[in-house]
């Protein structure tokens, strides 16, 4: 997993050690593992949030880890042009590269660590694929995209376009070195990521050093989330066991932890997770495809309007043509 790695850990921002006499660690309420599907064209994903109760992952909606896949030259898939309203899209590359392009003319390559951030909003059309080369030559691919629900005064604000570049998300390490946080959005022990979110969350990619455990400081008010990219280790106070394609929903507190076993697998050294949480929006929740609106009449409304062409058209010059 390349993502963003550093020489020496130990010169990074440390995390305070929490007291474990004052702090509140957050109990494990459900483990689930996710199940595959296949998205756009027909590349594999895991459903991360399939079967966990949709009150535990507010103010997220969906999320999919993108592979790990190796292509075979020809292999590569995307999406076609579609459309978006009401929420956020979130994607990050872990390995391999993905271009986007919106019909606001946002877009580009993102590769190894890099983070494309679409606000969908009031409504717009969207296409990401594997560039030509990767598609001509193959190679390996992994990701995720998430969904970030919009309040309803917010699921009308202009699309709009963040392209994050791996060299600027925050870089902190745990109280004792055994863990490298890459702070993707919003404010982790006090460290902010370049994410700007209008939902408040926040959301790191986690490496656990084989062995190592993580406390770590997390606000009351958000709920939390730990997904396994790849590895094995244990989650919560309770050490419960959890690997590669599980998610873990945590219950209230203050400090999140989880623990890398000590023997890994060759080809994922380390326990990576992603750990993410917002505060809960706690409003109805209507969605159909690529729309997440509050009412089903919010959602035939943006049906006609995509039929209509009200969000936008595809580019003259776009990818995928």
């Amino acid at each position: 997993m390349p993502a963003v790695t550093v020489d020496d850990i130990t010169a990074l921002p440390h995390i305070p050690q929490p007291d474990p006499a004052a702090s509140s660690f957050r109990p494990v309420i459900s483990i689930v593992t996710a199940p595959r599907g296949l998205e756009g064209e027909g590349f594999p994903v895991h459903r991360a949030f399939a079967g966990t109760d949709p009150a535990l992952i507010d103010p997220f909606i969906h999320m999919d880890q993108m592979g790990e896949v190796e292509y075979a030259p020809g292999e590569p898939k995307g999406t076609p042009w579609h459309p978006h309203r009401g929420f956020e899209t979130v994607t990050y590359m872990i390995d391999g590269t993905f271009q986007h392009q919106d019909s606001n003319g946002g877009g580009g390559l993102i590769t190894n660590g890099d983070t494309q951030w679409m606000t969908a909003g009031a409504g717009i059309l969207h296409i990401e694929r594997p560039p030509e080369e990767l598609i001509a030559s193959g190679g390996l691919f992994h990701g995720f995209q998430l969904w970030v629900n919009l309040p309803a005064a917010q699921k009308w604000v202009p699309a709009r376009y963040q392209d994050i570049r791996a060299g600027n998300v925050a870089l902190l390490t745990s109280y004792d070195g055994g863990a490298l946080l890459r702070v993707i959005a919003g404010e982790v022990a006090g460290h902010r990521g370049p994410g700007v979110t209008y939902t408040p969350i926040s959301l790191a990619h986690v490496t656990v050093s084989p062995g190592a455990r993580l406390m770590l400081p997390w606000p009351r008010d958000f709920n939390a989330l730990i997904y396994v990219l790849s590895g094995s280790g244990t989650v919560g106070e309770e050490r419960r066991p959890i690997e590669s394609g599980q998610l873990a929903a945590l219950g209230t507190g203050d400090v999140i932890t989880a623990t890398a076993g000590t023997h890994q697998e060759s080809r994922h050294p380390n326990l990576d997770l992603l750990i993410l949480g917002g505060r809960p929006i706690r409003e109805p929740v209507a969605h159909y495809g690529p729309f997440v609106m509050n009412t089903h009449a919010e959602i035939a409304q943006a049906l006609a309007d995509y039929q209509a062409g009200r969000m936008g058209a595809v580019p003259a010059n776009h990818i995928g043509s």
